[in-house]
């Protein structure tokens, strides 16, 4: 609905006790967005850090973003900081590349491919981005023969 970017200030709160942090976001989604549930966003931090994720409303008044360790450690910022935050609608399709290695394996295995296919872009990332962190050769072969068992056994992620 809204294409100009929205732009608010907040505070990194700490969700619980977890090494988890959110920005409440002010406003109606309904009003801005005409949806009640998640939406998917672009946003920016202190004009610096791009982030795609998504306003969700979880057992709060509002929605919230929220905001990972590595956008915290980019940002140098932690829980009961300001934040200033630039958000637009994410209406792109959300992909995942897949390195060579590991297309080669889902070739290996047409049911994993379709299962990794159906899951949530989250979902997806998350296994690819296991993988890819592995810093040992040994470490990437096994946790690729891994991901596809736990994708096989009806694991959602890692």
């Amino acid at each position: 609905m809204k294409s100009e970017a929205i732009q608010f200030s907040g505070v990194i709160r700490q969700n619980g006790n977890m090494n988890a942090a959110f920005v409440e976001f002010p406003f109606s989604t309904e009003q801005l967005f005409g949806k009640k549930g998640q939406v998917k966003i672009k946003a920016v931090f202190d004009d610096k850090v791009e982030y795609r994720g998504s306003l969700a409303k979880m057992k709060s008044d509002c929605h919230i973003l929220g905001l990972t360790q590595e956008i915290r450690k980019q940002l140098g910022k932690t829980f009961g900081d300001e934040i200033s935050v630039s958000i637009i609608e994410d209406k792109e399709e959300r992909t995942v590349d897949i390195a060579d290695d590991i297309a080669v394996l889902f070739n290996e295995s047409p049911e994993a491919k379709e299962l990794f296919d159906n899951m949530s872009y989250t979902h997806r990332k998350e296994y690819i981005r296991w993988i890819e962190e592995a810093k040992k050769a040994e470490t990437r072969e096994n946790r690729k023969i891994k991901m596809i068992r736990m994708i096989l056994d009806g694991k959602k992620g890692v």
